[in-house]
């Protein structure tokens, strides 16, 4: 750690001296909590209008219709629930929960790997590749609104600030 001596200037004491390097500080910092705070604020409107849109059109939830995609993209249509985690970003456990209720629904088959008897793979169904096809729209939709316009609440207070 590296400590500085903050001197004081003509007419002021050190301790003004020391507020005014602590309001410098201060400002760096508020700054970066704002742009921060902005980005959560961001990724959680689009992530609150993606969920709705695909829920309303498509009875699919926004992690659901990720998992479509990824599957949709590959030629097998078929991959490692390892590699699909890492993809959608979600950990083994919700990603777990999420296959479930995509198999449940027919979207997809949960199978050995063939070449790693303790992976599973999954692999889209004829109707999970047509339920995706059928989504993909309204996604694309949303991420062209959302990504280009001003943020916009439609989830409600994202903080107590807020409310």
């Amino acid at each position: 750690m590296t400590v500085t001596k903050v001197s004081a200037g003509p007419g002021e004491t050190s301790a003004d001296a020391g507020a005014d390097a602590s309001a410098d500080v201060s400002a760096d910092v508020s700054a970066d909590v704002r742009e921060w705070r902005e980005l959560l604020a961001r990724h959680a409107d689009l992530t609150c209008a993606l969920d709705r849109a695909l829920q309303a059109g498509h009875a699919l939830g926004m992690s659901e219709y990720e998992v479509l995609e990824r599957l949709a993209e590959l030629p097998e249509h078929s991959a490692k629930v390892a590699t699909i985690a890492k993809s959608v970003h979600l950990s083994q456990s919700a990603l777990s929960r999420v296959i479930g209720r995509l198999e449940v629904a027919g979207l997809v088959e949960r199978h050995m790997c063939p070449e790693d008897r303790r992976a599973v793979n999954v692999r889209l169904t004829d109707e999970g590749l047509r339920r995706q096809t059928e989504a993909q729209p309204t996604q694309r939709k949303v991420l062209a609104q959302r990504l280009h316009a001003p943020l916009v609440k439609t989830c409600g207070p994202v903080s107590s600030v807020d409310a």
